[in-house]
């Protein structure tokens, strides 16, 4: 055991020391500067703790419904201004006539058969474009938060190539749609309800007709409309950021000079797409028995498969170019997030 005296004596040198340690502090530093540095090393304590507690807390990135409702609106405005020029398309790709041919052939038809057969891509192409911009945003979110070295690329071409999957569960839609605008159907079903009924009959499978090059057109697709439309977008002249006009220009023209660029790539396999859905009740053929089939009822002419491809693109470039701006026009009205790519 130490004596009382000895503590006194640990004490008062302890003591000493200390008060010599701050004194040369003070002497050595000057004191605005020890200052700031205790209270940097205060804010750094109170921030790093804060952090902890926000990691702890936080909740996965909510799903931003405003893709998926300005998808729907935007597709809605695009179907009802471009669907009589898709029908003249849709001819062109059926019969290899040319457009002025199958612009006759509507006519003759008169007005009362000139939206018929909208009501499937009505349903279709907003669920279809919802789904497209909304499950892309989804599943961009979903890559980054799980795979976050992945690099953006990767994670744009899985994300798009997902959406373009789940939009093909609209493929009865889409082939009910190929039916009702087909002239030799005109008797045979008198609306799209009629229509989905009567496939019915030939089995659940029926509906799904054509799949297969849809999954190809829509994955593929995808990847090229969200890496293009922003880098061309970049590439035409700068806009005023209160602009609403100039940046809606540019919107429809990046939309539409990559959706035009996309549909005109894959025109045959549309071309093919069609040939396989306008069939009922006969027996299903792969993707390459189809396009073997079609090249030869074209006369073994690649020129022959893209007739009406001019068509395409122009109802493709305004589609898209109306799609892609309606839809920044949709979240810049309703949900004020700006006018920003998605």
């Amino acid at each position: 055991m130490f004596s009382s005296s000895e503590n006194r004596s640990d004490h008062m040198l302890n003591k000493n020391f200390v008060y010599g340690k701050i004194s040369w502090l003070f002497e050595n530093f000057d004191i605005q500067e020890v200052m700031c540095c205790v209270n940097k090393m205060a804010v750094a304590s109170v921030d790093k703790h804060e952090k902890y507690k926000i990691s702890k807390s936080s909740s996965p990135t909510p799903v931003k419904y405003e893709e998926f409702i300005c998808g729907w609106g935007s597709a809605f405005i695009n179907i009802l201004i471009t669907f009589p020029i898709n029908k003249v398309m849709f001819r062109q790709m059926l019969h290899g006539v040319d457009s002025q041919h199958a612009f006759q052939q509507i006519k003759k038809e008169g007005m009362h058969f000139l939206y018929r057969g909208v009501l499937p891509p009505l349903l279709q192409k907003t669920a279809s474009v919802s789904l497209m911009f909304g499950t892309y945003k989804t599943y961009s979110e979903a890559m980054h938060e799980s795979f976050p070295n992945v690099t953006p690329f990767f994670q744009l071409c899985v994300a798009a190539t997902l959406a373009g999957g789940t939009e093909a569960i609209l493929t009865p839609f889409e082939r009910v749609q190929t039916l009702l605008q087909d002239r030799h159907y005109n008797t045979k079903f008198k609306n799209t309800y009629h229509a989905f009924s009567d496939l019915r009959k030939y089995g659940f499978k029926e509906y799904y007709r054509g799949m297969t090059p849809i999954l190809l057109r829509n994955s593929v697709g995808n990847i090229l409309f969200f890496s293009l439309k922003d880098e061309v977008k970049e590439l035409l002249p700068q806009a005023s950021a209160t602009s609403l006009l100039q940046n809606l220009v540019k919107d429809f023209i990046s939309g539409a000079f990559v959706g035009a660029l996309t549909s005109t790539i894959f025109y045959p396999v549309n071309v093919v797409k069609t040939k396989m859905q306008v069939c009922c009740g006969t027996p299903f053929v792969s993707l390459v028995e189809a396009f073997k089939q079609t090249y030869i009822e074209r006369d073994r002419s690649i020129r022959k498969l893209y007739l009406g491809v001019h068509v395409n693109y122009s109802r493709a470039f305004i589609s898209w170019g109306i799609i892609n701006a309606s839809h920044q026009l949709l979240k810049k009205a309703f949900f004020d997030t700006g006018v920003t790519n998605s």
